[in-house]
């Protein structure tokens, strides 16, 4: 393979780290006067180009960088979700930039995070696997303290702190799947669980406990959350949305790349011990997460603990993968890609609402409808969709990966859906008092408002996609199955 073919694969990731590079280097030379936020787009744009031809040619298969990467429709539809997302968030995000001293540092770390997430979802071998997710997890360390205020700060400082401690303990299972296998190459790692003997089931087991801590941090999944309400309340709101559904995304990505491919799926014959695992850990989310929210009076804390619950809903499906589900896969994908248009609606509504009116307090939300109606419309879809209430797109995402678990047959992940279902009413006490206080409160002032022209496009585009994806799901869930179709051991 060329040199140019090989960087023709990873064309979208390079895009984008070009274009911190151009970013923070017009920045140096013009300061504020550099079109930081027009570059932005830019490069998201070419991004979001180069992964529509990479989608387009049929040819753009394969390995690529000696096997460090692989290109594949499951690598192109999360590429697909996270230059989405990242557009979104840089879309909203142009006010708030421009209000801080660090706005050029905020666009490149932001355009690095979403270029190491790309690379992440492609990533066959686990040194790629590491270097991409810290490279993330270090951008995304800075963004969460850059508002500079204590909570910010406190913020940033916790996310570093835990987040090395999950790096830590990830590299841990991933030496133990080195020292077994020889090699760090997923498919070699494949080729040793598929014939490893019963005697290398118990340090298989320890690889795959460190790992799932490791990615279990990545993906807000308890008991591996504790960071997640406070992050998610400390950082800067947009950046908050960020977080909650690019690095979520990118970290189930890469669970899924790691577990079904390089450790078997649901044929490999350590799969039960693993799936009744991650149904006890899709348990404890949805359970801390959803009792946690009950209790929140903050819009981003409540939104942090319900992105826990949330997160347990996508492991449901996760579990059911290992339990050799066929539908699993695309279910946990579908779920992902409803999940991202859902829960950046509601976040950039709370980063609306904080810059406008000052506050994160729910209570403050009292009569939004008559301060800003369509902003309170799309809020009030996406809690619902959240919740997982027809016709919205929640409620198909949660119908499918519940039902890719009963289908396995196992007892075991019927009891989950079981509890699935209970904490799904749960949540609707906490995401259902939210809308009341929208709609059924009175302001404390009169006072209209309405988002800026670009905010404006996100904030219906989201609730035109939970609509649309609650109607009509069928193109979204072909995408989901045909990327998942490539995740089979190779």
């Amino acid at each position: 393979m060329s040199l140019a073919q090989e960087l023709h694969y990873i064309g979208p990731a390079l895009a984008l780290f070009v274009g911190a590079g151009v970013v923070l280097f017009a920045d140096v030379l013009s300061g504020r006067r550099a079109p930081r936020w027009g570059l932005t787009l830019a490069a998201l744009a070419v991004a979001l180009a180069w992964t529509f031809v990479l989608a387009m040619d049929g040819d753009a298969r394969g390995e690529a960088l000696s096997g460090a990467v692989r290109v594949d429709a499951f690598s192109i539809y999360f590429a697909f979700l996270l230059v989405g997302v990242t557009l979104a968030v840089v879309l909203c995000a142009k006010r708030w930039a421009d209000s801080i001293e660090q706005g050029a540092e905020f666009y490149g770390l932001l355009l690095i995070s979403a270029a190491s997430m790309v690379l992440l979802a492609q990533g066959n071998d686990l040194i790629t696997i590491f270097v991409a997710l810290e490279t993330t997890s270090i951008a995304q360390f800075i963004m969460a303290g850059l508002a500079r205020t204590d909570r910010s700060a406190e913020a940033g400082l916790k996310y570093l702190l835990t987040g090395s401690v999950a790096a830590a303990v990830l590299l841990y299972g991933f030496a133990f799947l080195f020292g077994m296998a020889g090699s760090t190459s997923l498919p070699v790692v494949a080729e040793y669980v598929a014939s490893a003997p019963e005697s290398g089931r118990l340090p298989l087991l320890l690889a795959f406990v460190f790992i799932i801590g490791g990615f279990g941090y990545k993906m807000a999944l308890a008991p591996f959350h504790a960071w997640v309400p406070d992050v998610y309340q400390g950082a800067p709101s947009i950046v908050g949305s960020f977080l909650s559904v690019a690095s979520k995304a990118a970290g189930f990505a890469v669970a899924l790349r790691v577990f079904y491919t390089g450790l078997g799926g649901g044929d490999s014959f350590m799969a039960e011990d693993w799936a009744i695992f991650v149904a006890v850990i899709a348990g404890l989310s949805m359970i801390f997460g959803n009792t946690g929210a009950l209790l929140q009076t903050n819009a981003k804390r409540l939104l942090g603990y319900s992105s826990v619950a949330q997160a347990g809903n996508v492991a449901v499906g996760f579990a059911a993968v290992a339990a050799g589900s066929t539908i699993g896969p695309s279910g946990v994908l579908f779920f992902l890609g409803t999940y991202a248009v859902t829960n950046l609606g509601a976040f950039i509504a709370v980063h609306v609402v904080a810059e406008r009116l000052g506050t994160e307090e729910i209570a403050d939300y009292a009569g939004l409808s008559r301060r800003s109606p369509a902003l309170a419309a799309v809020l009030s879809l996406c809690l619902i969709s959240l919740t997982g209430i027809p016709p919205t797109a929640g409620f198909i995402a949660k119908v499918y990966i519940f039902n890719a678990a009963v289908q396995t047959g196992h007892d075991w992940l019927v009891v989950l859906v079981a509890v699935a279902v209970v904490n799904t009413a749960i949540s609707a006490f906490y995401y259902l008092r939210w809308v009341r206080t929208m709609w059924m409160d009175d302001p404390v002032e009169e006072t209209r408002f309405q988002p800026a022209g670009a905010v404006q496009v996100v904030l219906l585009l989201s609730g035109f996609g939970v609509l649309l994806f609650g109607v009509w799901p069928g193109p979204l869930i072909n995408a989901a199955r045909s990327a998942a179709e490539t995740l089979s051991i190779l």
